[in-house]
Formats: C-alpha cells, sequence, structure tokens
C-alpha cells in the first residue's frame, strides 16, 4: 500500500510536470473540457434557478392555500365547457368557515374570498400601470406569509365597513413614493381615493408569476365600487394541513358542491387549483433547457476526449524511450498506466475547474444584468462537474495509457 500511495505522489508529479512543460498544447487539448463543463454548469444553475425563482413568487401566497375558480389554471381544449360555467360566489366562503367551526378536526382551517382586476394606479402625477388590484378581506392577512415592510395589513372593522384603504406592494411603493414613506398618503385607482396603512416587504416575480410586489389590496366592499366583481375572476382561497391536502380537496368538493346545488349526475360547475400545477407548467420549461444542455455537454465532452486521447497518444509516442528506461529499471505495467492515466485524468480536471470559474463568472455576470432571474450556483454543481471531468480523463486516457503499459522495454529504448 505504501508502495502504491508513492507511485500515486510520483505519478501526479511527473502529470503536472508535463502540463507545465505544455502548457499551450495543455490549455488546448482541455477546451473541449472546459466548454463542456460550463454547459452542464449554467443548465444547472438555470434548472435550480427557475426552482428558486418560482419558489421565491408564490412562496408569499402560501403552499397550503387552495383556489377555488370557474377555471382551472392549467391548459385545456374545453374553453366553452369553463365559459358556461356560473361564476364563484364570494358569499360561499361562510359556508366554508361554518364547516371549520363545526369540524375542528377538518383539514381545511380559513376560507378568505378574493376578486381580481388589473387597473393604473395613480399619486399625483406618478403613474404605475398594470397592476393587480385585490379584493379581499382581513383574513387574507392570516393566509398569506408575506411581511411587511411598513405598516400593518386593514383590519375586519375597516373591511367590514368599506373604508378606503390600501396595503400597496414594495414596487408599487418605490414607484410611486420613491423618496419618503408611503403610510398615510393616498393613492387613487379609477374614481376612488385609497389611504396607505401598509407596505409588503420585497418579495421578487419571475417569469411574469404574481407577486406581492406588484399588487394593491384593498378591503371587498371598497374594491367593488371601483370594480364589478362579477368579471374580477372572483375566486376563495383557502388555507388546508398541507400534510392532508387531498382530504381537503374531497371536503372542498363537497362543501361546494351543496352550496351550488349540484345533484349526483351532475359535473363540478368550478375548479380546485393548488400551486403546484404553475410548478407543473415550469417542467417542460426545464426539460428543455436539460436536453440543450446534455446536447452541448455531450457534444463538447466528446470532442474534448478524443482530443485528449489523441494527445495523451502523442505523449506515449514521444515518451516511449523513457518508459522503456523506466520499465528497464523495474517500473511495472501499473505504475506506467497510472502515470499517464494520471496525466490525462489531471488535464480534465483543470479543464473542470476552469470550466466551473467560466460559469461561475458567467452566472454572476447574469444575476447583475437580469437580477430577477436567480441563477444558483451550488456545491452539488462543483461536485458534478469534478465529478465529469474525472470521468472523461479516465475515459479519455485509459486506452493510451494501457498500450504504455504494454511496451516491450527492449523495443520501446531502440524506438527512434
Amino acid at each position: 500500500m505504501k508502495r502504491f500511495y508513492y507511485e500515486l505522489f510520483e505519478a501526479f508529479a511527473i502529470a503536472f510536470a508535463q502540463i507545465a512543460a505544455n502548457k499551450l498544447r495543455s490549455a488546448l487539448t482541455a477546451l473541449g473540457v472546459i466548454i463542456g463543463i460550463v454547459a452542464v454548469t449554467l443548465m444547472g444553475t438555470a434548472i435550480l434557478g427557475i426552482d428558486a425563482g418560482v419558489e421565491n413568487s408564490l412562496s408569499g401566497f402560501g403552499d397550503d392555500v387552495l383556489y377555488v375558480t370557474k377555471w382551472p389554471w392549467k391548459d385545456t381544449n374545453d374553453w366553452w365547457v369553463y365559459r358556461n360555467r356560473r361564476d364563484i360566489d364570494l358569499d360561499h366562503a361562510q359556508p366554508i368557515n361554518d364547516w371549520i367551526a363545526a369540524h375542528p378536526d377538518s383539514p381545511l382551517k380559513l376560507a378568505v374570498p378574493a376578486a381580481n382586476w388589473s387597473s393604473s394606479v395613480l399619486r399625483g402625477e406618478n403613474r404605475v400601470a398594470n397592476i393587480r388590484i385585490v379584493g379581499t378581506t382581513a383574513d387574507l392577512g392570516r393566509v398569506v406569509r408575506s411581511d411587511m415592510k411598513e405598516g400593518r395589513f386593514f383590519t375586519d372593522i375597516e373591511n367590514r365597513s368599506s373604508r378606503n384603504v390600501a396595503v400597496i406592494g414594495f414596487d408599487v411603493a418605490d414607484a410611486l413614493f420613491p423618496n419618503e414613506s408611503p403610510l398615510d398618503k393616498t393613492i387613487r385607482i379609477r374614481n376612488q381615493v385609497y389611504t396607505v396603512v401598509g407596505v409588503a416587504a420585497r418579495q421578487g416575480s419571475f417569469l411574469g408569476l404574481f407577486s406581492w410586489d406588484s399588487q394593491v389590496i384593498l378591503p371587498l366592499g371598497a374594491f367593488a365600487r371601483s370594480f364589478p366583481i362579477r368579471f374580477a375572476d372572483p375566486e376563495i382561497r383557502i388555507q388546508v394541513e398541507l400534510s392532508r391536502l387531498e382530504d381537503a380537496k374531497d371536503e372542498i368538493r363537497g362543501i361546494m358542491r351543496r352550496v351550488r346545488g349540484l345533484s349526483p349526475e351532475k359535473k363540478d360547475d368550478f375548479e380546485i387549483n393548488s400551486q403546484q400545477v404553475i410548478r407543473e407548467q415550469i417542467d417542460p420549461i426545464k426539460s428543455k433547457i436539460a436536453l440543450a444542455g446534455l446536447f452541448i455537454t455531450g457534444l463538447a465532452l466528446f470532442v474534448g476526449a478524443i482530443g485528449i486521447m489523441n494527445i495523451t497518444y502523442v505523449s506515449v509516442k514521444e515518451r516511449t524511450k523513457e518508459i522503456g528506461t523506466r520499465k528497464a529499471l523495474g517500473a511495472r505495467r501499473r505504475t506506467i498506466l497510472l502515470q499517464f492515466l494520471i496525466e490525462a485524468v489531471s488535464i480534465c480536471l483543470l479543464g473542470g475547474i476552469g470550466g466551473l470559474v467560466t460559469a461561475w463568472a458567467m452566472s454572476a455576470a447574469v444575476s447583475l444584468a437580469m437580477p430577477s432571474f436567480p441563477l444558483v450556483f451550488s456545491l452539488g454543481l462543483v461536485v458534478t462537474g469534478l465529478s465529469i471531468s474525472v470521468f472523461t480523463g479516465i475515459f479519455s486516457g485509459f486506452a493510451p495509457a494501457f498500450q504504455a503499459s504494454k511496451l516491450d522495454p527492449v523495443v520501446a529504448l531502440r524506438y527512434e
């Protein structure tokens, strides 16, 4: 074992001496590996970034919230079927809450009605367009997970009296009140003026997903003064026990069918959506990125492996007399094989490190240019990149190393 460690140390020393003596050749040989590692690392950072961006965008709305709506969130070809459904009645939130109060062991926790509209928000000469206006009750503050940067959520008294108060998102506050606190100041939506009582903490958005940053939350009665609730995508948000999600869906379905007067033979005329639907719609994007990345990675690594194999064969030919001398002095086949194999692996490993550094620099540049697209450069990607580099070195270096180990010392010493 001690001799093996000595041979291993000597093999690394010879490998790095050869790389140092042929810097340009080694760099050009490793270029294919560098490109391959950059491709696989950027692919990994993009996929992890998509996951992180989706989770960040959805986190404020709560993973434990189900949405009772007229339309399904997934793509469907049955547009007319859903178009002819009855609208969701926001008053149906109360029967659900009554059921929750009567069944303490229910997986349902709280039902909150909500309506949504897109509109401009003004403050003096400042204007922000395409802001999501949400009309709801004070209970929404108990369901969502977004913190408040300033102020508070509106109260139940303010909701019941339909006061013109508003909770605004971070981006709305930043655009309308760039150098001052928005608290107790007014904004205008259509023909109504609202007093700002709270500002949500920054959440961030990704791929156009809804975020608290670009929303304004109003009491439901105040919302109804400016927008027709019937055409405002009415929905009921229901907080549930995440560990009993399927049971919660079954209970919601039973309650909604009863309050909407559906007989057993009739199909549901409502939809129960969850954030998992959005995550599933992101999966094809990740799959396409992975497919493109794997193709580029495989092609680059194949070209790199062929180049390293070729250079290792050349190195064996150049050092045939050296191999013969070492064998004549007692070097074993294992020692020669290990020497050339480690040389190939070392070139790939240095290429892998170069690729990781390049990928990290590119990820940092993209993050600076596009802060809304989070690229996640993790330790797992580093380990994966280095492992691929080592495997490529073994794959490309074994054949020439094995050929070198089989050389006859007499023939090798006479080689010109």
